[in-house]
Order: C-alpha cells, then structure tokens, then sequence
C-alpha cells in the first residue's frame, strides 16, 4: 500500500533541516529564522511550528483524498469503469513517488542548499547569482526532459496499460484515461522541483499545500465532467490537479527568487559535497521498489472479476489512514534522529527511535483493530451510496481487514527506512529488503490468488511488507541506529497482543448494533479503550506517555 495523496509532508520535514541563513522573517511557519544568538530555542520553536503547520495542511490533503474517492466511489461504483481508471491511477502514484517526494527532492534540495550556502557566504563576488544560475543550468533542461517523458506516456498507453493489466475488461477506456494522466509527469516534475527549491529556502507552507490542490482539482474537474466524459473526468482532474500543485507553489518561489544577501566578499569553497548520483541510487531504488507493491497488486488483480482493482484500491486507501498518522509522528522526530547521528550520538538517536517506534505501534495498531473490528460499517458510512452498493461494501471491507494485517509492517518500513538513510551514506540494504518482501509479495500473490482471489493478492501484501520490517528491524542496529532488537520486538508484542483483544470487543459492539454510524462509533471508542487498558496491563512501552495526559486532567479535576 502505498498511496501518496495525502502525504506531502513526510519529505517536507526530512528536507527542511538543511536551513540556510537568508532574509527570512523568524516569526512565520512558512519561512527559516536565522541564527540566534540566544541559543537554539527560536529554531526549535519554529521547527515545532513548521511540523505543525506541515501536519495540518498534510491532513487536510488526506481528508480531501478522501473526499476525492467517496466522489468517484459514488459517480462509477466499483467495476469495470473504475478499474479502467484505477489503472491510469498508476502513472501519478508513480510520479508522485519519483518526482515529488523522493527522488526529486534527494537530488535538488542538496543542490540548492549549496547554492544558497555560496550566496550567503559571498563565495562568488561580482559573479551571477548561485541560486539563479543553477535553476537555468537545470530547469530547462528538466522541462525538456518532463515533456518527452510525457509525450512517451501518452503515445506508449495501449502499451503501458497492457503491461500494467493484461487481461483488464475495458482496456481501451484505460488508455484513454491513461493518456490524461501522462501528464502529470510533467507537471509532477515541476512541482518537484519548485518543492525542492522552496525547502532549501527554508520555505514549507507551499510545498506542504499542493496535495490539497491536487486533490480540489480532481474534485472539481470530476463534479463538472462526470455527466459528459463518465470516468474520465477523474483522469482529466488528474492533469487539472498537477497545474494546479505548480500555480500553488509559483508565489512562494517567486518572492524568494527576489530575495538576494549582498555578496560582501570572498570565502573559501564551500565544504558541500556534490551530489553524486551513486548516492541517491540506493534510495531511489527503495522508492522505486515500495511503489511497486501497487503494481504487483494491479497486475494480478486485472483477470479477476470487474471490480476487483476498486475494492482493493478502496480498501487500501481507508486502511492505510493509521499508518498515515503514525508514520507522522516519526516524520517529525526525524531531525532529531538525524541530528544526533551526524554528531555521533548514537545512544540519543537509539533512545529516539525506540521511543518512536513503541508510539508509532500504538497508533497503528490501535487503528489496525478499529479497522479489522468495524470495517463493514466504515466502508458503508464513506462509501455506500449511488453508483456504489452493498455488495461492493461487503467485498471492499473483507479485502480491508486483511490488508489491515500488514499496517504494523507498513509503518515500521516507513519509520526504520529513516534510520538507514539518516547516515551520511545511504545504504542499499533497505532497497534490498524491499525487494525480498515484493519477491514474496509475487508469488505468494499468484499462489493464493487462485485459492482466496482478491483476498489473497491482500493477504500477499501483508506478508511480502511484514518480511522488509522484520529485515529492516533485524539488521538496523547493525547497519544504522544500535536499536535494541529484543526490548523492541517484545513491546510490539504486547502491543500487538492489545490490538487482538481490543478487535474483539469491537467486532462484538459492531456486531450488537444495527446502526452503522452508532455501531462504527461506538467500536472506536470501545477499541481505544480495551487496547489502552490491556496495553497498560502487560506494562507495554510508552503506554504510560499515551495515558499520562488523561490521567493528569482526572488528578487535576479532583
């Protein structure tokens, strides 16, 4: 699983440590103080903002996702439409990926980072501006790179949708929309960009900003042309929502484009390395390897029955909303993280991460028993209506409770991933588990896939991402952060153990009440409360952290 769609500020964060000193006002979220002389407490305060800031705006794109899907969901349904569509889907999951959160940002952030550094430093007397002569040695060359791109996308779609989903029941509705979404390979490429240049300003609120407009411009291009183009108006909202994430950022980059500290003198050269790409291999490649999930699933999805891409792609875009607020939680103390093993502080940064990952348990797994527990009442609150019916609920939420079974192996990957590249040197042993999780993913998906149909290429999903967690946690004390393995996998045990008993209860109040509303509601709150307190029973890490603010106010109400 591995949507992006709500998720800008999981690079935003890791890219904004690198702030340069500049023009910058210190009292606004979206913009890097400089130094202060006073100690390190104003950038912390502003980091903490910057997070803040970064975090709502990410869970604002989140929600309008998933505004986004319960639109198309009630539009088309679930069928063969849709899986047409989901298909085209593909082409910006990738994108997005490659040329917005990972990729293009690990190469440009450092790259305008060092610019910024020589023009603050003075290195470059009397010459052009750093900063402006990197962006027309590199953008043009980008923006002609983007369009081939492009272009070879919307030529190559009956190629690329027969690759992607041979055997698919409207393969020529899937080109159609597949040529409508190639263009967000160029507009994703340039929002990229602008990103990695505004994050190496120091400036987080636009980047933070463009899945939300993303997702507005697939909302309202849809909503408009549904009546005319059917499904492809959500393609179309695809090609709509990438302009509009670059008219998002254009502002912002222009008013630092303006902004240039005199250059007073010269300095020796910058200490900034170049950037190699040998560097950034390993970590594309981990990129490149995790986004394949979607299409191995897709893939063997395509001979089953119409509808089978839809309730996988509903399923997983509802379940993977706890990974999501956990994996937040990690994407804050990253800086931490990394600060501390650039200064060789290995035992802070161990102490960190084992804190993150027992917090980072509880949230997902508490939300994993929620969704195993009431997923029939979930998936009928948000999307039974129109086009969508019972029996699409009913199949979307058995395929959800399986996926819900990897969502602890999902967030430990997206938490331990940052360990291994929080070193100087990326290291290619994430991409290589990565790779051993989707080899089981592949076979064991065509093995069960003939015994469970779409419940297998699910079940394969959590198998294939439990084995990359259980390698990236097995080897990250040797290879990165000394994390010590048995106190950590027995917290996650007993957490586990709480989100088994609390699934229970649940599923036992959703059952006993008819109402899908009040019976979801009533799981939640109930699935909260028996996992906290079985968790608090079996003494299970961080528990005490989780529950020390609710017992504080009842000590305070006394």
């Amino acid at each position: 699983m591995n949507d992006t769609s709500g998720m800008s500020g999981i690079s935003d964060t890791k890219q904004s440590l690198p702030a340069v000193p500049g023009p910058a006002r210190p009292g606004t979220p979206d913009t890097a103080p400089p130094a202060d002389p006073r100690g390190p407490g104003s950038s912390g305060r502003f980091l903490a903002r910057a997070a803040f800031v970064t975090a709502a705006l990410t869970a604002a794109g989140a929600l309008l996702g998933l505004v986004r899907d319960q639109i198309i969901a009630h539009l088309y349904g679930a069928g063969p439409d849709t899986d047409a569509f989901l298909v085209a889907w593909t082409v910006p999951e990738a994108a997005s990926t490659l040329l917005i959160e990972d990729a293009m940002a690990l190469i440009l952030v450092p790259a305008f980072s060092l610019a910024l550094a020589r023009r603050a430093a003075g290195e470059t007397p009397g010459l052009p501006d750093p900063v402006r002569v990197l962006m027309r040695t590199t953008l043009p060359r980008l923006f002609l790179a983007l369009g081939v791109c492009a272009a070879l996308l919307v030529a190559l779609a009956p190629q690329v949708v027969a690759v992607l989903a041979p055997g698919l029941s409207e393969p020529r509705l899937a080109v159609e929309c597949t040529r409508l979404t190639a263009t967000c390979a160029f507009s994703f490429g340039l929002a990229g960009y602008i990103s990695a240049a505004l994050r190496a300003h120091g400036s987080f609120l636009a980047p933070a900003a463009i899945y939300a407009a993303y997702n507005v411009g697939i909302i309202a291009t849809t909503l408009v042309l549904a009546d005319r183009w059917g499904v492809r108006a959500a393609a179309a909202g695809v090609a709509v929502g990438g302009v509009l994430m670059v008219i998002a950022q254009l502002p912002a980059l222009w008013r630092r484009l303006k902004e240039r500290s005199p250059v007073t003198g010269a300095a020796g050269k910058s200490s900034g390395p170049p950037v190699a790409l040998a560097l950034l291999a390993p970590v594309i490649a981990f990129a490149l390897s995790r986004q394949s999930q979607v299409l191995i699933e897709r893939f063997l999805a395509a001979p089953l029955p119409a509808g089978a891409i839809s309730h996988l792609n509903y399923a997983q875009k509802v379940a993977q909303m706890p990974m999501v607020l956990s994996l937040m939680l990690c994407t804050v103390t990253f800086p931490v993280v990394a600060r501390a093993m650039a200064a060789g502080d290995r035992d802070m940064a161990r102490r960190r991460v084992e804190r993150d990952l027992a917090l980072a348990g509880i949230i997902v797994l508490a939300g994993a028993a929620t969704v195993v527990a009431c997923a029939p009442q979930i998936i009928q609150v948000l999307f039974q209506r129109g086009a969508f019916t019972p029996a699409d609920t009913a199949a979307t939420a058995s395929v959800m409770r399986v996926y819900a079974l990897g969502l602890l192996g999902q967030t430990l990957v997206g938490a331990l991933v940052r360990c291994y590249f929080s070193a100087a040197r990326p290291l290619w042993f994430p991409a290589l588990a990565m790779v051993a999780g989707l080899a089981v993913n592949t076979v064991a998906g065509a093995l069960l896939l003939r015994v469970w149909g779409v419940l297998g290429i699910a079940a394969a999903n959590a198998l294939g991402i439990t084995l990359t967690a259980a390698l990236l946690l097995a080897a990250v004390g040797r290879h990165s952060v000394p994390v010590r393995l048995g106190p950590t996998v027995g917290g996650l045990a007993k957490l586990s153990a709480a989100a088994t008993g609390a699934t229970g209860a649940g599923w036992l109040c959703g059952a006993l009440i008819p109402s899908p509303v009040a019976g979801a509601g009533t799981a939640c709150v109930v699935v909260t409360a028996v996992f906290l307190l079985i968790a608090h029973t079996l003494r299970a890490p961080e528990i005490d952290t989780v529950l020390r603010p609710v017992t504080q106010r009842l000590a305070h109400a006394r």
